[in-house]
């Protein structure tokens, strides 16, 4: 079926009973980024079946990351420079029309990682397979780039599974389990990873019927009286949570699915133009800057192997108990320790909430809390192949629990601390090892919050720097290396800033007053409710050890 023609990003294949199977499989990268040229050979090859018309075509992926993580956002980049962004945007969207209106059943087989441009490509198929494993993940994110789906997600996923369900997963860019996937009626089947292709074939030759109220609530979800009801309800909901003037994309995407008619055609022409509109603003610019520094992050600890099987963790509040049970819900041994068994509960209750709400399987909660054990004596310390210390903000308390812990080190382990601005070079200085110590600061939500700062003193061994971001890409936290001066990185930003607004408000500036104005600036929360969810304690301790340094 494709004599003469070669293709660099696909593979093709056609099986007697006439079904071809197209292959996304990226030249010279590990993951599917649908870029230009993906789509262009994509193009060839529907217009060629076009003509030919097989019985049937499954899309899948070769990568065993998954289908496809979405556009190639640096190309996206450069046709933002170029002013093509709707050209490109118009010409994506042709093709997967294109494919949408084969003459044929297709079914996209899913697995891994479905984002973007490939949780796109696979609506513009008929039916959709995915595999029922836990490394499953459909989303579409765009939202965090400062834009929207433009590949006919917003004029697909609606009329699919209805616009109630539909626009708060394009608002959110949160991303779906299989089972979820399935449920909402966004794939059509699960099936085990190793038979996927084997159940695509089954559900080419016998398509899954969608349920009649499914259908239903997609009609009447998106006919013009419920796109102007629903649309002003959709666009107060989200003015809730975000400024219009700081995030449009999610009040733009709203009013391109409140003025989208029946016809797909326009549907289309509203998204591209749209898209295209945001990727001028400076919102998308700096999301997408920060997308880029968030790959450069995970990428630190890569192709280094960690070496560490067992964590013990001293200090079970709230940092200390809550880093232990997310290093235990990522596969490690865990041993918790602090002055009584009284201490540690609350840890043990807060991680099995957390496995309950992350796992949702009674098996896989029980497997994650054998994971994590109490462990009063601090016998775990020595088997341990990274220990940190999460105890309250004080040198010599450090430095004495260091002590008890130091001598019963074997070989290559690690000492960490979590302190959030004590100098390292304070910390380290009566340690055997000092080499092999550092910090490892984590942000409160543990759970919620990426970042982790990897704390360097003037002794720190670089291969334990090494390891260390290593475990931080392991647990699935975004590491960065930053000096051991008082208040590290983000501190450092922080607290001068909540010292001022503090000041103010000594100064007579009611609290209100101060949060609602950051707000409307643009931060998260305001100072006065970000220094009490902090706490007023770790504040002072922290602000005591960067006033000198910075003459504050």
């Amino acid at each position: 079926m494709f004599e003469g023609l070669r293709f660099n990003h696909w593979k093709t294949s056609e099986g007697d009973d006439g079904v071809v199977t197209l292959t996304l499989d990226r030249a010279n990268s590990s993951v599917n980024a649908i870029s230009r040229a993906v789509l262009d050979e994509l193009e060839q090859i529907v217009e060629r079946m076009a003509i030919d018309k097989p019985a049937g075509v499954i899309v899948h992926s070769a990568k065993s990351s998954g289908f496809a993580v979405g556009a190639d956002v640096k190309e996206f980049i450069e046709y933002a420079k170029q002013d093509t962004v709707l050209e490109n945007i118009e010409h994506g969207q042709r093709v997967y029309e294109a494919l949408a209106r084969l003459p044929c059943p297709t079914v996209a087989a899913v697995h891994g990682a479905c984002m973007g441009g490939g949780t796109e490509l696979i609506l513009a198929c008929r039916q959709r397979i995915a595999a029922d494993d836990d490394k499953t993940r459909i989303a579409l994110p765009e939202v965090m780039l400062g834009i929207h789906p433009g590949w006919g997600g917003t004029a697909r996923l609606p009329r699919l599974i209805g616009a109630t369900e539909a626009l708060p997963l394009m608002l959110t860019g949160k991303s779906l389990s299989a089972k979820r996937a399935l449920g909402l009626g966004v794939v059509d089947r699960l099936a085990r990873p190793d038979e996927l292709l084997a159940e695509a074939r089954l559900l080419l030759r016998h398509a899954a019927p969608r349920p009649f109220a499914r259908r239903a609530k997609a009609w009447a979800s998106n006919i013009w009286p419920a796109r102007q009801i629903l649309a002003p309800m959709m666009f107060k909901q989200t003015a809730a949570k975000v400024r219009k003037e700081h995030y449009p994309a999610p009040f733009a995407m709203i009013d391109v699915w409140k003025r989208g008619g029946s016809g797909i055609r326009q549907r289309l022409k509203i998204e591209a133009r749209s898209v295209a509109k945001l990727a001028k603003t400076p919102t998308a610019q700096n999301l997408i800057r920060i997308f880029f520094l968030q790959e450069r992050l995970k990428g630190q600890g890569g192709g280094t192997d960690p070496a560490i099987r067992h964590v013990h963790v001293v200090g079970a509040g709230v940092m200390g108990g809550d880093i232990a049970a997310w290093a235990a819900l990522k596969g490690f041994e865990v041993t918790l320790q602090d002055r009584e068994m009284k201490f540690i509960q609350p840890a043990l209750d807060r991680a099995r909430a957390l496995y309950e709400k992350k796992l949702k399987t009674p098996e896989k909660v029980e497997a994650a809390m054998r994971r994590l054990r109490a462990d009063v004596e601090g016998s775990g310390v020595a088997s341990a192949d990274l220990a940190i210390e999460a105890i309250y903000e004080n040198a010599e308390a450090k430095e004495a629990l260091y002590a008890g812990i130091e001598p019963q080190f074997q070989a290559d382990e690690i000492l960490a601390s979590n302190t959030s601005s004590i100098p390292l070079d304070e910390l380290r200085k009566n340690l055997v090892a000092p080499q092999r110590f550092l910090g490892l600061h984590f942000f409160n939500p543990v759970a919620q919050m990426p970042l982790v700062e990897v704390v360097r003193h003037d002794r720190l061994d670089p291969a334990i720097e090494k390891r260390a971001l290593a475990f931080c890409k392991a647990i699935g936290k975004l590491p960065v290396a930053v000096k051991g001066t008082p208040g590290f990185l983000v501190n450092r930003i922080l607290m001068p800033y909540l010292l001022e607004a503090m000041r103010l408000y000594s100064e007579g500036v009611p609290g209100p007053v101060l949060d609602r104005e950051a707000k409307k600036f643009g931060m998260p929360m305001g100072p006065i409710e970000l220094a009490d969810t902090v706490g007023l304690d770790v504040c002072a301790s922290v602000g005591k050890e960067l006033a000198p340094f910075l003459g504050l």
